[in-house]
């Protein structure tokens, strides 16, 4: 029997057909364009959660602490959320001088880190 969730490794979703009621409140859901310019701004929004109308609370002991993002590897910012905030998310405005698979990670401080990518085609 696998385990819903692990507090020592990412999270990720296991079968995009078959979400988790899990799953679909800690994933983080990248909206991007699917292609960019070089060296031209874009808007990357993220939201934690709501797949399917199944929110994340956000309450005292249980909330969404952070989101981060990354193009690849390589550090493009972060958001902080307290257990207040109605819904954890945020838009970026990001430029790349190339394609990349955005990465996001958000940290919720009970079930640990959940990630999502997207890849992005830069020209």
């Amino acid at each position: 029997m696998s385990e819903e969730f692990s507090l020592v490794k990412v999270n990720r979703v296991k079968d995009p057909k078959k979400l988790t009621d899990m799953e679909k409140k800690h994933t983080p859901v990248i909206t991007s364009p699917a292609s960019a310019k070089a060296k031209e701004p874009f808007n990357v929004s993220v939201k934690v959660g709501g797949i399917d109308g199944v929110e994340h609370p956000n309450i005292l002991g249980h909330w969404i602490n952070c989101v981060e993002l990354y193009a690849g590897e390589r550090f493009l910012g972060r958001a902080e959320f307290a257990p207040a905030v109605a819904t954890p998310e945020v838009t970026f405005r990001v430029i790349l001088e190339g394609s990349a698979e955005l990465r996001v990670v958000e940290f919720c401080n009970l079930h640990g880190l959940w990630e999502s990518k997207k890849k992005v085609d830069v020209k």
